[in-house]
This record gives structure tokens, sequence and C-alpha cells, in this order.
């Protein structure tokens, strides 16, 4: 029987990167392009889709011509991609304006101007999410308010990763996962909304048809195959936002499961088989990348940001993380009475506060550099405990967490988490997180597998160490965190007069 491959493409922020996969996802070979982010103001954040295309071409060649695979056996391809961002075309497709993503921060006033005209519960109960300056309904109307003559020639609106799929395959497609994220979907219902169509003055039409994650949006178009060496055949599946895709690529798939990563921000997801909303609105749902299914995601800002942010400022060059945790794990846990908050850029779960800051609680003199690395560390786990929290107030409470990201690499870290959270942790053997994800929707969309739970079984693996919690650890832990979680409260109307001065 000959092996079959599918190719996965994670478009980020810094680069694309596409691999190669046999159907029991091995990596095959990859390859990857960076590309720049362009900051025109402060506080804005722009790319060039151009730029996406290029690298995706360019990414796609390179592993079809060095792995010397016959291309009617790359069989389908999956993309991922950096959620939220906003891609205008024209009558004639053609890009009108550089793409405004995710990370970009110039809508507050229009948030207020969908609040106000919507409300913030109706919002909630339409999309799964209040206004967020990141979400690409606020860029659509940004666009609106501020640059109206590129307003009344948008013809299409896409998301960053779609803007990809129509250049491979002319289809104007977009799937529910990171349609989820654009605060256009009507969340618990999977399609658009028209309510939240009429209020930006918009047309459905200008919208790409919504499929399931899996399912095939078209096929490889001839100018694609022309310059990447794939076949017209090979098929295109909806593909994923980038955090339900990584959600794939390490099983999370079923109810009770979840998994905390720890990149430059921490995120805690967890899958759930109905839509369940937080009314406060502190963590987001969004529909999963599994038919039918929806996740549970809450974010705290300054995860490994916080530990890069100590280690430029105050750890002496030639200190790497290994040497950083190797010192906080002298340290007991508490750090002899130092706390610290990790709001270095306002946070998201469970505050919802831009203008909260971060904290060192408690110093004395017989603190050492030790004592606050190992801060910094409790620190950022409390805040993803907190995001734990929510999740349980909505009765999702995970048997097992999978770790991943940078922060996931250090097993010292893992533990701390698994003392924290009280729940076993392990790790996935791939490190390709959202390819790997992609690819395994595009195995199920080419009928290599029956569903996304099957593929998972056999593309995705574990690596056989798995960390078990220490009661002991435990309640030593909850007891500082129960001051960690009090600090907030105390210090957020000074939070407020601190941004006013």
């Amino acid at each position: 029987m000959i092996m079959k491959y599918v190719l996965g493409i994670d478009l980020g922020t810094s680069a694309t990167k596409t691999v190669l996969f046999d159907e029991k996802g091995n990596v095959v070979c990859s390859s990857s392009r960076e590309y720049p982010l362009y900051q025109p103001k402060n506080g804005w954040a722009e790319q060039e889709p151009t730029d996406w295309y290029n690298a995706a071409i360019e990414t796609i060649s390179d592993v079809v011509n060095k792995s010397g695979i016959d291309k009617k056996d790359i069989v389908s391809l999956g993309i991922s991609g950096q959620m939220h961002g906003l891609v205008m075309l024209d009558n004639n497709c053609e890009v009108l304006r550089p793409s405004i993503i995710w990370c970009d921060q110039r809508t507050g006033k229009e948030c207020d101007e969908l609040t106000e005209k919507l409300t913030r519960e109706k919002l909630i109960e339409i999309t799964a999410n209040p206004a967020l300056t990141g979400f690409t309904a606020s860029k659509i109307l940004w666009v609106k308010n501020n640059e109206p003559e590129i307003f009344e020639k948008c013809r299409h609106i896409l998301l960053p990763k779609d803007y990809l799929r129509f250049k491979l395959t002319g289809d104007f497609a977009t799937e529910v996962s990171d349609a989820s994220g654009m605060q256009l979907l009507d969340v618990p219902n999977r399609c658009w909304s028209q309510v939240m169509i009429d209020a930006l003055g918009i047309k459905e039409e200008y919208l790409p048809k919504v499929y399931e994650s899996p399912e095939v949006t078209g096929k490889i178009n001839a100018e694609t195959a022309e310059k990447t060496g794939l076949s017209e055949e090979t098929l295109v599946v909806g593909g994923a936002g980038d955090n339900a895709a990584a959600a794939v690529g390490m099983g999370v798939v079923k109810e009770g499961k979840a998994f905390t990563t720890i990149g430059t921000s921490g995120v805690v997801f967890a899958h759930t088989d109905s839509p369940v909303i937080d009314k406060e609105g502190r963590v987001h749902t969004f529909c999963c990348a599994v038919p039918g299914k929806w996740h549970v995601m809450g974010v705290t800002q300054g995860a490994g940001l916080s530990l890069q942010w100590f280690k430029r400022e105050f750890c002496t060059e030639g200190t790497n993380y290994d040497i950083m945790t190797a010192e906080a794990d002298k340290i007991p846990v508490g750090c002899d009475r130092l706390l610290y908050l990790p709001y270095l850029m306002g946070e998201r779960t469970p505050h919802l506060d831009p203008d909260c800051r971060g904290v060192f609680f408690g110093i004395s003199a017989m603190h050492t550099r030790a004592h606050f690395i190992r801060a910094v560390l409790e620190g950022v786990s409390y805040s993803l405990y907190d995001c734990v929290c929510v999740l349980k107030g909505m009765n999702i409470s995970p048997a097992e967490m999978l770790v991943c990201g940078g922060g996931g690499k250090s097993e010292f870290w893992r533990q701390m988490l698994c003392d924290i959270f009280a729940v076993p942790v392990k790790t996935a053997e791939s490190s390709e997180g959202p390819a790997l994800g992609v690819a395994v929707l595009a195995a199920v969309g080419a009928g290599l597998y029956p569903s996304v739970e099957a593929a998972c079984e056999t593309m995705v693996r574990y690596n056989s160490g798995v960390s078990s919690p220490n009661s002991e650890k435990t309640a030593l832990y909850m007891n500082y965190h129960k001051i960690y979680k009090k600090l907030y409260s105390d210090l957020k109307d000074t939070y407020k007069d601190l941004a006013q001065v």
C-alpha cells in the first residue's frame, strides 16, 4: 500500500512554516520563511498579505522538492493562521491596505462603539465574547471610521490564513475556529451573525463561506501547482486558527482534555462538547476544529514575557533559562513570602484590565536574585491557575493538562504547574503543534481517517514522562495564591489612578 502525505502550513506572525507529514504523523521535512511586522504608529501592528503568500509558495516548493515524493501522493493540505487579522480586497480581488493584525491596539473607540450599539451582554450572547481590540470586527469599524474610501471599495473580508487559501485555490472560504475570533460569527450556532453584519454596515456576501475545519474547501489551482510542484488534485481543507490547530496537534479533541502553552503570553485551552459561555467575558469561547464542538480559552498576557524581561534586565550576560530555573529550584515554595503579579502588559483573564501592571510584593533584605526568579515563575503559574479556576467555575475540569511552548520545555516549570493545577501534566512528542494539527485535519479531509479523534489516535503521540502533583506543595501554593488574588483586588483602583498620572 502506497504511503500518503499531507502538508501543514502554519502562518505565524514572524514566519510561515510548512511541514510535510506522512499519514502516520511523522515529519518528512519542513521549511520556514520570515517576514516583517510594521508599526507605523504606537500601538499599531500591520503586515503585508503578499509576504504571507510569497513565504507559503517558497516553503511549499522547498518541502516538495526536498522530499522527492511523487506529487500525486501529497493528497491534501491544511492551513493554520494567526487569528483576528483583517484582510480587505476590492472588486478585482486586490489587497486594499496592509492587514491590521491580532496585536494591533488602535480600536478602543470602536470597541466602545460596538458595545454601546449592541450592549456587552448581547455581544457575549451572540459572539461569546465582549468587544476586544484584537478582534476583526472592531478593525473593520476602524477602517469604516478612519479610511472611508478604503471601506467603500471593500468587497471581500478575509482572515490571514483565508487570504492565503484564496491565493492558493481561488476559493473564498473560512472555517469555524478562526471565524469565531472575528466577532462576526454566531458562535453557538456556527454561522455568520446578521446582527453583527448589520452593526458593521457590511454585506454578508463580503464574507467567505463557513466550513467545519476538516471539510474540503477546494483544490490547489493551476498557478499554485506550477509554482510549488503540487498536483492540481491536492485538496485544501478548512484548517484552523493557531490555538485550535495546536489543540488538535496535541490531541486535545475530547471532553476533559486541555493544554497550557507558555509563550510570550500564556493560554489555558480546554475542549468542550457544548458552547459554554462565561457571562462575564473573562475567557474566550470559540468553535473548535472538531466538527460540532467548542473550546474555552483563558489568556494571561505576560507569561514567558515576564521571565524574558527579568533575564534581559537583571541577569548577567551568558545567563540562560536553564541556569535561571536551576537557581529558582534552590528556593522554597512561596519564595520566603515574595510574590509577583505578572501584569507587565495589563491582563486578559480573569481581570480584563489594560491598566494593571506588574508588582513584586513582600520584598525583604533576605531575598536574592534566585528568589525573584522563582517568584516570577510562580506568579505566571498563579495567573494561569486563575484561568483554570474560571474554567472550573464553568464546570470544565480537565483530568490532566498538556503543556507546550517555550516555558513547557522546562521540567521545573512543568512540575510547578502540575503542583498548582493539582492534575497530572504531560507533553506531546511532536513540537510542530499547529502544523501537525492542520495536517491531521487535512488527513481527515482526504479520507485517510474517519474523524479528527481517530486521526489523533495515530498521528499524535506523547512523551513517556508524566508529572504527578505533590499534595503538600499544592497546599502551600494555594495559601500563597489566596494572597496573590487579594493583591489585585487591593490594587485595582490604584492601578486606575496610576494610569491617569
